[in-house]
């Protein structure tokens, strides 16, 4: 790993949970960066998944597929994110859902059992492991709670909080699936909002 990936990889983990850079060195010999072009499938729906991406550069997404072919956003990720399916990590079935890229993106990409036998080696690996797990079910309990409670005006302006440094660089399509709404509904939204 080059040094720019690696003070890439640095500050992404440590977005999550302070590591010190020998811990970093550690988990990158253990990495392999990865370059995605724009719309690349990172992983398929029906994939095992036994690798965690972490997402150094660029923006992503994870989508289900119905089967009249439509698609459905679960989750944007930019970059500090990741992208894995942690049903399939954990039981070894094929991922739900599907990861792609959206933007060019970079990812260091790691075994899950690689993680795992750091994580029993190093306590602030095992920290970082716990609280990447906190961030995923604080972050499923935002999404859910948005959907219940709030408007999609309401989700609309969360999101361009949220993704204040990147919404620019995400198709205003990916947005309005993310959002649970049509791209005509978006398009309604954004006219009222005065930011079209």
């Amino acid at each position: 790993m080059d040094t720019s990936h690696f003070a890439l990889l640095h500050t992404t983990l440590n977005r999550v949970s302070a590591l010190d850079q020998s811990l970093t060195a550690r988990l990158a010999h253990a990495m392999h960066i990865q370059h995605y072009p724009a719309n690349a499938t990172i992983f398929a729906c029906g994939d095992t998944v036994k690798t965690v991406s972490f997402l150094l550069d660029g923006i992503g997404r994870y989508f289900y597929l119905d089967s009249q072919g439509n698609e459905r956003n679960k989750s944007l990720v930019q970059p500090g994110g990741a992208f894995t399916s942690v049903s399939s990590l954990v039981t070894g079935c094929p991922s739900p859902f599907a990861t792609q890229a959206i933007t060019h993106c970079t990812t260091a990409k790691i075994h899950y059992s690689t993680l795992l036998e750091l994580s029993e080696q190093h306590v602030e690996v095992a920290t970082f492991v716990r609280c990447l797990y906190e961030r995923l079910v604080i972050k499923k309990e935002q999404r859910e709670a948005a959907f219940l409670m709030q408007s999609a005006t309401e989700r609309y302006q969360a999101f361009l909080l949220e993704f204040s440094d990147t919404c620019h660089q995400i198709p205003l399509r990916q947005v309005a699936m993310y959002l649970g709404i049509t791209d005509v509904a978006l398009s309604r939204i954004r006219n009222q909002l005065g930011l079209t």
